[in-house]
């Protein structure tokens, strides 16, 4: 009789396993794994992958927008996921983050972090979305709220290489022909 139970529970565990993988959640299709900078600045050392940071306040509106719009756009979700490391950033966080060795905090005189400071090379605009190659060294930042039509132009951009070949603006006007 309890061996019987055993393996009904062992069948279970092994089916939910499958099902739902071995970390225990449904998959996220759909929806951007956000990580930490520190988060991703590991996981680019084992896998290279650019790395696509939402730079916000929790005061801003339009980074709440953003949250709820164009972030939630399952095509940007998946893109983003397939092609980039996505990290949120708040601009006036305390926590101190290090990277490669070198350390970060919040600039009580700038009432900014230093890491965003640095990504955004000192022009706090918020929402900014900052684009880093595979090394993590800055593509370009882009300031300012994007709906998800424009931010997918934006995204693709960058994610396949594009920028190295012609301006956004040859771009997209070959996009449009």
């Amino acid at each position: 009789m309890i061996n019987i139970k055993y393996r009904a529970l062992l069948s279970l565990i092994f089916c939910s396993l499958l099902f739902f993988g071995f970390s225990g959640k449904p998959p996220k299709k759909g929806k951007i794994n956000w990580l930490t900078l520190e988060e991703a600045a590991i996981r680019t050392k084992s896998e290279p992958r650019k790395i696509v940071v939402d730079v916000y306040t929790d005061w801003c509106g339009w980074c709440r927008k953003m949250d709820q719009s164009t972030f939630t756009d399952p095509e940007i979700a998946d893109y983003i996921n397939k092609n980039f490391y996505a990290v949120k950033l708040d601009a006036e966080g305390k926590d101190p983050i290090t990277i490669n060795g070198k350390k970060y905090k919040y600039n009580p005189q700038y009432r900014s972090h230093e890491a965003a400071i640095s990504l955004l090379n000192g022009q706090m605009s918020y929402p900014s979305t900052v684009y880093l190659d595979e090394k993590m060294a800055i593509i370009s930042p882009v300031p300012g709220y994007l709906d998800a039509a424009n931010f997918k132009k934006i995204l693709i951009y960058f994610g396949d290489n594009h920028y190295k070949k012609k301006s956004f603006q040859e771009y997209t006007a070959a996009a449009v022909k």
